[in-house]
């Protein structure tokens, strides 16, 4: 909810606003629902649920988990931070 009342206060009023979400089920909650209603102005629009190639944060998890979390050995919690860091400053 924080983040659709920030995008609702950043931009201007006479925008439309489209969302394109997956199908994670804190989108369809009765609260989201009733702003929604209530923001008319957002459009909301939910890829298909057999399509997670479409899903661009399940890709980019997909690519920092294989090119910089899978194969490493960590011996701290600040290891992979360091790692995860590294990886988001290449991106």
């Amino acid at each position: 909810m924080r983040f659709l009342r920030q995008l609702d206060a950043e931009y201007e009023p006479e925008l439309d606003l489209h969302l394109v979400l997956d199908n994670y089920g804190t989108h369809k909650t009765p609260h989201v629902q009733r702003w929604l209603k209530r923001h008319p102005r957002f459009k909301v629009h939910f890829i298909p649920t057999s399509s997670s190639w479409l899903n661009l944060v399940e890709r980019w998890f997909g690519d920092l988990t294989g090119k910089a979390v899978r194969r490493g050995s960590f011996v701290s919690v600040p290891d992979l931070v360091a790692a995860i860091e590294a990886f988001i400053a290449h991106w």
